[in-house]
């Protein structure tokens, strides 16, 4: 083996270990700051408001599109609205006065539904958030507010509505993350855009509208 190609894999073996132990920091650092995350939401209508015992733990700001596809309906029109909307968002938290990427939103299948959810999970998904650590929680919602109805928690008129969501299942990550893990409740607040397009549609044709907004997750006081 010539030294040239012992020095390369050198190089590439301490690269590898810097990857991973910047990596790990950044992993503690995050986890250190959820835990120690001060988190007031706003003042909240009835409709979205967690039942007592309820504790805010974490916040994220989200950016991403609601995706939604054109389908016939029942009389024979097409509409952008027969399904609900899919989100793909990502969540920021800021963690040392910076903005640092904290968790992902989508729709998955309820890999480990709860008392609440349904077994076997609803096979077109659920709303679903994954943490940094991996951890996840699966919700549906169960109130919402129109957008511009409280100028508190949900002030722009015609975009996606603001959200209560109960959790319907929740997991660790595969190494033991619990960001998200014991997540009871989620608020969807300060929504911007995503409201579904009024424009005529052929089915089967999709669109995706871009829209931002608040998520605070909830769990049982202690």
């Amino acid at each position: 083996m010539s030294n040239n190609f012992q020095r390369t894999l050198q190089g590439a073996f301490v690269r590898n270990l810097f990857a991973a132990g910047l990596v790990l920091t950044c992993a503690s650092t995050l986890a250190t700051h959820a835990s120690a995350q001060t988190v007031k939401p706003p003042v909240t209508p009835t409709q979205i408001t967690p039942p007592e015992g309820q504790s805010p733990f974490f916040v994220g700001h989200a950016f991403g599109t609601q995706g939604y596809t054109c389908l016939p309906t029942s009389t024979g029109d097409t509409s952008w609205t027969v399904n609900p909307a899919r989100p793909e968002a990502t969540l920021f938290s800021v963690v040392l006065g910076q903005l640092v990427q904290t968790i992902t939103h989508f729709t998955s299948l309820n890999e480990n539904p709860n008392a609440n959810g349904t077994n076997p999970p609803a096979v077109s998904g659920n709303a679903t958030w994954q943490g940094f650590d991996t951890s996840r929680v699966w919700a549906k919602a169960t109130g919402t507010i129109a957008a511009g109805s409280d100028p508190a928690s949900c002030p722009n008129t015609g975009a996606i509505p603001c959200l209560l969501l109960e959790s319907i299942g929740n997991e660790k990550g595969p190494t033991g993350g619990r960001l998200l893990a014991d997540t009871t409740f989620v608020q969807r607040l300060n929504t911007n855009g995503g409201a579904a397009p009024t424009s005529t549609c052929t089915a089967g044709q999709t669109q995706l509208v871009p829209y931002s907004a608040d998520y605070y997750f909830f769990r049982k006081a202690e």
